[in-house]
C-alpha cells in the first residue's frame, strides 16, 4: 500500500472517532449513546471530540469498580477486534499511532536501539497490561472499596494529549486544580512525543497495552500476511523497510507487526501478500536458497 493512502486512512479514522469537533471549542465531552461503544484504537473517553469509549479505559473502569466485575462486553469487543484484525488496528485505525507516525516524519537524525536492549523493552507492554490494566485496578482498593484506573491515571499519554490538555485549555476551573499528577502525565507525554521524533512508534513498541493485546492475535487473526516461498529471494528489502524491526521472512505475523504494509511495498519480487481469509498458511518462513 502506498504511504499516502495509509496516511489518509489513518487521518480519516482519527477524524471519525473524534468527530464531535465542537467539543474542542466548548470543552464539553460528548455524552451521546455512542459513548457506550468501544472504538478499536487507543482514544481517550475524556477527549472532547471522542464519540466512543477507549477499550483499555473501559476495561479498567469495570475492574476497578466496587463490584469487581469483569465486563464481558468490553472483553468481547477486544476479542472481536483482535480476532478479525490483529495489529492492523495499530497500523491503520489508532489515533495515537497516527500521531507517532507524523512525528517520526520530522527530518532529523534518528536514534538506534540495539537488539540487546530492544528485545527486553518490547516485553514492557505486557507488564503494563498485566499490572496497570488488569491486576492493580482489580486488586488495589481504596478506603471505599474502589480502585484506580492505573494506566489511564498514571501513564497513558494519549489521555493527556486528547483529553487532559484540550479540557484544561477550555476550563479555567480545571486549570486551578492542576497538581503533581498532571505534571507527571505531561512529562510522560512529552517524553513519548520527543521519543517519537527519534524512534519509530516508541509507545507502540514498548508501552501500549492495547497493542500487547492485539499482538497476541496476529498469528490467529482473519487478516493475515504471508511470504511466497517461491518468489522470495531473501534480498532483505522487506526487513530493511520494516520500522517495527520484524524478521519478515522468518515471522511475518510476529506480535510486533502492525500490518502497515511497508514490507509488501518494498519487496521487489511481489513475494509478500496479505488479506482477509486469503492467507491461511501465512507466516511460514520461506526456505533459504
Amino acid at each position: 500500500m502506498k504511504k499516502g493512502r495509509r496516511t489518509l486512512i489513518q487521518a480519516l479514522a482519527a477524524l471519525l472517532t473524534n468527530a464531535h469537533l465542537t467539543g474542542f471549542l466548548t470543552g464539553q465531552i460528548w455524552q451521546g449513546s455512542s459513548k457506550q461503544v468501544c472504538v478499536p484504537g487507543l482514544n481517550c473517553y475524556s477527549c472532547p471530540g471522542a464519540l466512543g469509549a477507549c477499550p483499555i479505559g473501559s476495561l479498567q473502569a469495570i475492574l476497578s469498580g466496587g463490584r469487581r466485575n469483569v465486563s464481558y462486553y468490553v472483553t468481547g469487543m477486544l476479542l472481536l477486534f483482535g480476532t478479525v484484525f490483529g495489529r492492523l488496528i495499530c497500523g491503520f485505525l489508532c489515533p495515537f499511532g497516527f500521531v507517532q507516525d507524523l512525528l517520526y516524519k520530522i527530518r532529523t537524525k534518528k536514534a538506534t536501539i540495539s537488539r540487546r536492549l530492544d528485545r527486553p523493552l518490547r516485553k514492557a507492554k505486557y507488564a503494563v497490561l498485566l499490572l496497570l490494566v488488569l491486576l492493580l485496578p482489580a486488586l488495589a482498593r481504596g478506603p471505599y472499596g474502589v480502585g484506580d484506573p492505573w494506566f489511564c491515571k498514571y501513564l497513558c499519554p494519549a489521555g493527556t494529549l486528547e483529553g487532559g490538555i484540550p479540557l484544561l485549555l477550555q476550563n479555567e476551573g480545571l486549570r486551578e486544580l492542576v497538581g503533581f499528577l498532571f505534571s507527571w502525565k505531561l512529562a510522560v507525554l512529552l517524553a513519548v512525543l520527543v521519543g517519537s521524533v527519534l524512534i519509530y512508534r516508541p509507545f507502540c513498541k514498548y508501552l501500549c497495552p492495547l497493542g500487547a493485546i492485539y499482538g497476541l492475535f496476529n498469528r490467529l487473526s482473519v487478516y493475515r500476511m504471508g511470504v511466497d516461498a517461491v518468489r522470495c529471494t531473501h534480498c532483505g528489502a522487506c526487513e530493511r523497510a520494516c520500522k517495527m524491526n520484524v524478521e519478515v521472512t522468518k515471522d511475518i505475523n510476529s506480535p510486533e507487526c502492525i500490518r502497515c504494509g511497508a514490507c509488501k511495498t518494498a519487496c521487489p519480487h511481489g513475494a509478500i501478500y496479505s488479506g482477509f481469509g486469503a492467507c491461511r498458511a501465512a507466516g511460514k518462513p520461506a526456505p533459504e536458497k
